[in-house]
């Protein structure tokens, strides 16, 4: 009975947990978004006015460049929380996993079974975030096309 409580209680605080780094990751990803779109002009009618001529080409990478920015520095936020709860030693290992989990890759480590629901609610994120960027480029170069 005593197990399965103590089970029961560390589901509960992964549960917990991975819901409040989907909440920082969501935030952290709509800021980088809204920074992106600030820093780029990326408003409807200024990309409106616009052509896909060599401007609208660099607008395009810019705009790649800085997602891509974005989700490593997402992928480093789970990174440095596996090192903070002692997951990994090392930041390359816990980089590593991350950008496995996150990219929905897959590629496991040593993984704590008392942590092992974290990556696959990286993984949920990861799937999430690169999709919501996916539909923000499009929208963009709709936009830019438009």
């Amino acid at each position: 009975m005593i197990e399965a409580d103590s089970k029961a209680l560390a589901l509960g605080l992964q549960l917990l947990i991975s819901g409040g780094l989907v909440l920082v990751l969501t935030l952290v990803h709509s800021l980088g978004l809204l920074g992106v779109g600030k820093v780029l002009h990326l408003e409807p009618d200024v990309l409106r006015k616009r052509t896909v001529d060599l401007r609208g080409i660099l607008t395009m990478s810019s705009l790649g460049t800085m997602l891509f920015a974005v989700h490593i520095f997402e992928i480093a936020l789970f990174a440095w929380f596996y090192l903070a709860i002692g997951v990994f030693g090392e930041f390359e290992d816990a980089l590593f996993f991350s950008a496995s989990a996150y990219t929905t890759l897959g590629l496991t480590a040593n993984f704590p079974e008392a942590w092992r629901l974290l990556g696959a609610v990286e993984a949920l994120v990861g799937f999430v975030l690169i999709g919501w960027s996916t539909a923000f480029i499009i929208s963009t170069l709709d936009k830019l096309r438009g």
